[in-house]
């Protein structure tokens, strides 16, 4: 769906080892639930100083939950 590729390619140019970058998609009901996994190494730079990447990802994610007609909530969790 729009929001795995929107997701794959924020943090596809983010981190050293692309690669090594997948999202997962487990829905449940009226929410969603996005698993970015990425190289061990690249995990500061998708979560940034004080998390303020993530949380950007984060909003972003919310803005595009509010366009969709079946307001699911998308949480993500990143490993």
């Amino acid at each position: 769906m729009m929001e795995e590729k929107l997701i794959q390619y924020i943090a596809e140019n983010l981190v050293n080892h692309p690669e090594e970058v997948t999202v997962s998609r487990n829905e449940d009901g009226r929410s969603v639930v996005l698993e970015l996994h990425v190289a061990q190494d690249d995990m500061g730079r998708v979560i940034g100083k004080d998390g303020r990447v993530a949380n950007a990802m984060r909003s972003l994610l919310r803005a595009v939950s509010n366009q969709n007609t079946r307001r699911q909530r998308i949480i993500l969790e990143i490993e």
